[in-house]
């Protein structure tokens, strides 16, 4: 059995489950997420609680088990208070701006990239080089995190990009005669 699957979800105050056909629906004060069940995975409310538990013994039961626990869990997360990744952009010339759902980067490139923000995400820049993106969807928002990244990853020499705030660029030394 599961032992993510094993720990029941607690519900924070103003949000609303509700488990119905096959459907999660997590209502909050920042919006309203669904995910369709897996038919190996059942789920029970009790009282202020998510109790999840796997229809059979078998391999894939146990492993959906932990896997839609996690996926309510983290809808549970975001519909209470949402998640945000910050990004930093590291380099001469490198900024960032937002108009509207457009975000403008330069990035060193001959022309600017303009991306748009999809639907449920925004992104907020606090200074030039920080980019903030936020959403109550957790997997909509490290996507888009991660196809702003991909514009221009961090490289080893000198550590320019754009990079997560957390992460770690390890430096390699450059090659001596």
């Amino acid at each position: 059995m599961s032992r993510i699957g094993k720990a029941e979800i607690l519900l924070p105050n103003g949000v609303d489950v509700v488990v119905s056909d096959g459907m999660v629906v997590a209502k909050g004060p920042l919006g309203t997420l669904s995910l369709a069940l897996h038919k190996l995975v059942t789920v029970v409310r009790q009282g202020d609680a998510l109790v999840f538990s796997a229809v059979d013994s078998s391999r894939e039961a146990n492993a959906m088990h932990g896997t839609v626990r996690a996926l309510v869990s983290n809808m549970v997360k975001g519909v209470a208070v949402g998640f945000q990744k910050k990004l930093n952009l590291i380099g001469v010339g490198y900024r960032a701006q937002v108009k509207g759902k457009l975000l403008k980067l330069q990035l060193g490139f001959s022309h600017d990239i303009e991306y748009e923000m999809p639907k449920g995400v925004s992104a907020e820049t606090p200074t030039q080089t920080e980019i903030l993106i936020k959403g109550i969807d957790n997997q909509a928002v490290g996507q888009v995190a991660a196809e702003i990244r991909a514009y221009r990853q961090p490289e080893p020499y000198k550590g320019k990009g754009v990079r997560y705030s957390d992460e770690v660029v390890l430096l390699k030394e450059t090659k001596k005669k």
